[in-house]
């Protein structure tokens, strides 16, 4: 399993922190999904054949990209 927490500087609500949470949540391959919005971090683990750049990808088409 892989795992990273990288922050998203455009998390500002409650409603952000459940978007990330869902739209990742869907794809196949996530096994757990934590935002907060106080930290504006992301704590994702998952399994191949997903990638950390699809999860990157769809962070920022969903205009939450996240900051290395």
């Amino acid at each position: 399993m892989n795992s990273r927490s990288v922050t998203v500087p455009n998390i500002s609500c409650g409603h952000c922190v459940h978007t990330i949470e869902s739209e990742l949540g869907d794809l196949p391959g996530v096994v757990s999904i934590k935002a907060d919005q106080q930290s504006k971090r992301v704590e994702i683990s998952w399994e191949p054949p997903l990638s950390w750049a699809e999860i990157k990808d769809l962070l920022t088409e969903i205009n939450y990209p996240p900051e290395e």
